[in-house]
């Protein structure tokens, strides 16, 4: 599935803050369960994981790719984007975290396309920078998948 297929215009959305790493795990799905695309219990079940392992999905500074394993309640794969004005904190000795990009996969393979895509992204600190500096959804959108929103 390319990236155009896994992320919608409408999935990409800006925050200024949130109170808790537990809240931007909800924030971050929030589009995902809107959608249709996880159950309602799909972020619970990604902070009952990150309270036993710690914040697996923490990739560098700035950047989150929360997922949870698709028997957690993924019902179609998509992927959502939440930039926070003012970074969160998924532990004392993980980075601070903007950039939260939320996996929905309803198997091991059908996303694997797009994780390429990602991982691109995620290396390239630029294009990391321009994205948590920008207050532009579609902007945003564009950084991600090329496409016009």
């Amino acid at each position: 599935m390319q990236i155009t297929e896994m992320l919608k215009r409408e999935n990409v959305r800006l925050a200024d803050s949130v109170d808790s790493w537990q809240d931007a795990i909800k924030l971050a799905i929030a589009p995902l369960s809107e959608g249709g695309y996880v159950e309602d219990r799909y972020a619970d079940e990604i902070i009952r994981a990150t309270n036993e392992m710690g914040p697996y999905y923490v990739l560098t500074e700035d950047v989150a790719l929360i997922h949870g394993r698709p028997e957690d309640g993924c019902i179609k794969g998509q992927l959502a984007v939440t930039v926070l004005k003012k970074p969160v904190k998924f532990s004392e000795d993980s980075f601070d975290v903007r950039l939260l990009v939320a996996l929905a996969a309803e198997d091991s393979n059908s996303h694997i396309e797009a994780m390429q895509v990602l991982a691109g992204i995620f290396m390239d600190e630029d294009k990391i920078a321009q994205i948590v500096a920008s207050d532009d959804a579609d902007e945003i959108y564009q950084a991600f998948t090329g496409a016009t929103a």
